[in-house]
């Protein structure tokens, strides 16, 4: 009976987004563009660098090397090994999807368990500070005083998730730990552990550094693809006034609860793409800030279905499953939102002061970063698709 469900509500949703593409096709048009440069100018150019990257190191032992350094830290305190700690830094350094696609790589690379991986990817999938500091505080909110308290209350949150989900599937896992063991014989067993792991790669590097860009390459246009099919489908949600008919029957709700009915819209959207409801947060000049704040930091724990699709998409080549990364997010979700009510008065009365000089130094930077993606990206995306393209026309003229 739940499978016939399914198929009746994956078919409904399916035959709605066909009608409304037929009957609105301009806006629908605009939104798969809006997508589209997103995606060009600043997701890809950003993440490629940074996938490539990844890659390599783990073809070349160094993320092995890295991980029995530091599985004294994360056994303790996440319970995953030290290799985890290499997808949790790179996930919040390069933001979505990052976490997922290095955790879906050690697992394929049977460098942890299928539990490990589950725990992993629960935390290590984060908002990148480019996006926090650039695009929600100074291009959303023209505030750049609010990244930091933003990027506290997400990253902070984010390691009390990781603490949480390592009680999931405890049972389960090696709990070995080498935090007795001298450091000069850890050292000498990571260098042991790396060039084991390249001598067991019998690829050549030009083959392991073109499989690091293709394969880079094609989760960045799947990618792609979740960015301009959820930009169509929030907007046809608008267009369509669903997002209306939800707000007419929860106001009379919100309204007992003493909530505004105004957070609705920009919450509803943001469930499904972040990058929209945070900036529609940033409008609602109606509410206080630290209840804009709250609501940002709902969203970005959340990371919105369009970044659920992808973290599905990527985990579906693994046995990874993807019920404790959803369950994960809720969790995630509470306690940003529960942190930004806690930490707003005392950040804004007594950090603020060193917060400004960092803000001039560092935040105000990124919004450099993100002009100079916007400019590049296009020619830089282009670029990598026809380098891409060339190596597969490449290894089929061989073959």
């Amino acid at each position: 009976m739940n499978s016939k469900l399914k198929s009746i509500f994956l078919a409904t949703i399916t035959l709605f987004i066909t009608l409304s593409l037929i009957i609105f096709p301009e806006e629908s048009l605009h939104a798969s563009i809006r997508g589209l440069h997103t995606w060009g100018e600043i997701v890809f150019p950003s993440l490629l660098p940074f996938f490539i990257t990844a890659e390599l190191l783990i073809g070349f032992g160094v993320v092995q090397f890295i991980g029995v350094l530091f599985e004294p830290i994360m056994r303790p305190i996440f319970n995953i090994p030290g290799v985890g700690s290499f997808a949790w830094i790179l996930g919040m350094a390069s933001g979505f999807p990052s976490g997922a696609k290095i955790s879906a790589s050690l697992r394929e690379k049977n460098a942890i368990s299928r539990v490990e991986a589950e725990r992993l990817v629960s935390f290590s999938n984060a908002s990148s500070p480019l996006f926090i500091f650039g695009a929600i505080a100074v291009g959303f909110f023209h505030h750049a005083q609010l990244g930091l308290f933003i990027a506290i209350c997400h990253y902070v949150s984010n390691a009390i998730v990781g603490i949480c989900m390592r009680f999931y599937g405890r049972a389960q896992t090696n709990q070995q730990v080498l935090a007795s063991e001298k450091y000069s014989r850890i050292l000498f067993k990571a260098f042991q552990k790396m060039h084991q792991t390249r001598m067991e790669d019998e690829r050549p590097f030009g083959q392991i550094l073109g499989d690091a860009v293709i394969s880079s390459i094609q989760t960045l246009i799947m990618v792609g693809g979740f960015i301009m099919l959820f930009s169509v489908f929030t907007t046809l949600l608008h267009v369509v006034n669903v997002v209306k008919i939800i707000q007419f029957f929860l106001t009379p709700v919100l309204a007992l609860l003493h909530i505004p009915p105004d957070i609705i819209l920009p919450s509803f959207t943001g469930i499904f793409e972040i990058s929209m409801g945070t900036e529609m947060i940033s409008k609602l000049t109606s509410i206080p800030l630290v209840i804009q704040l709250a609501l940002v930091n709902i969203i970005l724990g959340f990371n919105g279905f369009s970044i659920h699709a992808q973290v599905a998409s990527i985990l579906a080549k693994t046995d990874i499953r993807f019920f404790p990364y959803f369950f994960a997010r809720i969790l995630h979700a509470i306690i940003a939102c529960l942190l930004s009510l806690l930490l707003y008065n005392v950040y804004f009365k007594q950090v603020l002061t060193i917060e400004d000089v960092f803000s001039h130094q560092t935040i105000l930077q990124t919004r450099h970063i993100l002009e100079y993606l916007t400019k590049i990206g296009p020619t830089f995306t282009i670029s990598c698709l026809f380098i891409a393209i060339s190596i597969l026309l490449h290894r089929q003229v061989k073959k």
